[in-house]
């Protein structure tokens, strides 16, 4: 990243330079040197990524904000950074499944940590079980007499839409190989394939479309889903799931240690957004592998505020401090709206100003990076001169 622009790639005025602290002599601010803002002209910017381009980032607040944030993913795609997504939020009930799957099948995001609960509900509609427009002013009263549930404006029934896809939960995992611990991925990846067989329109699934492009599918609380919920039949009746989340946390820190560059889009907070930045100190911290310095690129969509000290809206300047991100600064964009507008608009964004990448098929190289974690972690002077007295190390050769 060049430091003489801002991470949406403006130019910064020069005079900054002497405005550091501790120059005795310093400069006033060149406001001639920044971009003038002016009425914005619609005329020409027919297109999303042009309305991006020649309007809103030719703005100010939040459109400047989300232009940042599009020339930012943008950046990661040409540059050839490892892309993750965490997704929190009602995401797949308001259809941005449709969305994310555009990006997946175009190369611009190679691993994706998710709830539980986008996962779930992302598999109605490769059914055709009915996820409908409602209202948020709804009975809800009313709605649970008629067993239909209520996410916000969302009506799902309970029995031909919550019930049915438990049932092909249920299916899917009957011939789950359950002898040896698996990761998340590798429950997604199975129920992929079951829903590739078996659906109607499986197309409609970015769980299906994930394991037809190799594209691991985490998800940071596997317990805390209707998936998970689903898990507690085989568990009681003498055929438990070896489900092992610990898993979750070695593979996606080594997929970011196999990486040359590590970006991520983080849509909403929550469990999933910690989840991705824990890989860094997972690294730096656990570990002592000192590959990496943090994740090069972070964009964010959340409605979140950071002064409530939670972690949702925490800023990516505080991850710095964490070891999480590289710079405190350059590559990091926070866009606070609501996802369910700004998703579409940078996705729009992307599909149109970048070249698709080739599928890096990360789940099929989950065995050989981990193996690489593993040995490097194993041949790691500083951890085996701690940890010696408690764990067995392999030979050095």
């Amino acid at each position: 990243m060049n430091e003489d622009r801002y991470p949406c790639g403006t130019e910064r005025p020069k005079s900054t330079d002497s405005n550091k602290a501790g120059d005795s002599d310093q400069q006033p601010l060149d406001l001639n040197a920044l971009p003038s803002i002016n009425p914005l002209q619609l005329g020409g910017n027919e297109k999303v990524a042009d309305l991006i381009d020649g309007v809103y980032a030719k703005s100010g607040f939040n459109a400047r904000r989300l232009a940042e944030g599009a020339q930012l993913y943008a950046r990661m795609i040409e540059e050839g950074a490892t892309i993750g997504m965490t997704l929190a939020g009602a995401m797949t009930p308001i259809g941005m499944s449709g969305v994310i799957i555009d990006l997946m099948k175009a190369g611009f995001v190679d691993f994706v940590i998710s709830t539980g609960a986008n996962l779930y509900h992302d598999l109605h509609r490769a059914y055709d079980m009915p996820m409908v427009q409602g209202d948020f002013l709804a009975d809800d009263n009313t709605l649970a007499d008629e067993r239909v549930a209520r996410i916000y404006d969302v009506f799902i029934h309970d029995d031909t839409t919550l019930e049915a896809t438990d049932e092909v939960i249920l299916q899917a995992v009957r011939d789950l190989k359950a002898d040896k611990p698996f990761s998340s991925a590798a429950l997604h990846a199975h129920i992929g394939r079951h829903v590739n067989k078996s659906a109607s329109h499986p197309e409609r699934s970015l769980v299906a479309r994930g394991s037809d492009l190799g594209i691991p599918i985490y998800t940071s609380s596997p317990g805390d889903s209707s998936i998970g919920m689903n898990l507690v039949v085989p568990y009681l009746f003498d055929r438990p799931m070896n489900l092992n989340p610990i898993l979750d946390v070695i593979e996606t820190a080594a997929i970011v240690r196999d990486a040359e560059k590590n970006g991520v889009i983080e849509i909403g907070g929550g469990s999933p957004k910690n989840f991705y930045l824990q890989t860094q100190p997972t690294l730096n911290q656990i570990l002592h592998d000192e590959s990496k310095g943090g994740h090069d690129y972070f964009l964010q969509l959340t409605t979140d505020s950071p002064h409530w000290g939670g972690l949702s809206g925490a800023t990516p300047s505080e991850a710095r401090s964490w070891g999480k991100v590289k710079d405190a600064v350059l590559n990091n964009v926070v866009v606070y709206s609501c996802a369910s507008l700004t998703l579409p608009l940078i996705a729009q964004y992307v599909l149109t100003r970048c070249k698709p990448r080739p599928q890096r098929r990360l789940y099929d190289r989950l065995g050989k990076i981990v193996g690489e974690l593993r040995e490097s972690a194993g041949a790691n002077e500083r951890l085996r001169k701690t940890y010696k007295d408690y764990y067995e190390f392999p030979p050095v050769e």
